[in-house]
């Protein structure tokens, strides 16, 4: 479960704020923040400026174990998508596409899984994404991310990119210019 001090911090936030950490993310110089935690909060609070509902940081357990920690959950406009948040130098590459595939296998066959990463995605993980079946793991890279946050607005292109998803079969649709990433 997320830390109640992280969130109470971040929830402090507005969106000229958020903007202001992003930029401070994207240099790596958030030292008061666990590594990958301030990502991975902004993400959620920039969906719950914009009206969604939001689950913190998680875990589920299973006879006592954890066997899952979520980074959160947004719920908004009849959608639920699990976040996966990565703030790593090195582009994403399979391995959190694939672990999320399998936290959506376990969940009703109408959730979503959103990836967030500073730094984008490796062509293998591009292409693992277009591929599976379902299609159902959008992903946003940084320069999309603080591109939302100076628009202050997360839910509409969240629901743009499921559109495009579905119309097009695109996961990795850039809600910036109408482009494939």
């Amino acid at each position: 479960m997320a830390g109640t001090a992280d969130i109470v911090r971040i929830q402090a936030h507005d969106w000229p704020q958020l903007l202001e950490l992003w930029k401070r993310i994207a240099l790596g110089d958030v030292p008061e923040w666990a590594d990958g935690k301030a990502m991975e909060h902004l993400v959620l609070r920039a969906f719950e400026l914009d009206g969604a509902d939001v689950v913190w940081p998680y875990s589920v357990r299973l006879q006592g174990k954890e066997v899952e920690q979520i980074d959160g959950v947004v719920h908004c406009k009849g959608l639920s998508c699990l976040v996966e948040s990565k703030d790593t130098t090195d582009k994403v590459n399979v391995t959190p596409i694939t672990k999320l595939r399998y936290q959506l296998l376990r969940r009703p066959s109408g959730a979503l899984g959103l990836v967030f990463s500073r730094s984008g995605f490796t062509e293998p993980a591009l292409i693992l994404a277009q591929f599976m079946s379902p299609l159902n793991i959008l992903l946003y890279e940084g320069e999309e991310v603080e591109y939302l946050l100076k628009r202050q607005s997360m839910v509409n292109p969240l629901l743009e990119k499921y559109r495009r998803c579905i119309e097009q079969a695109l996961p990795n649709y850039d809600t910036r210019a109408g482009a494939i990433t």
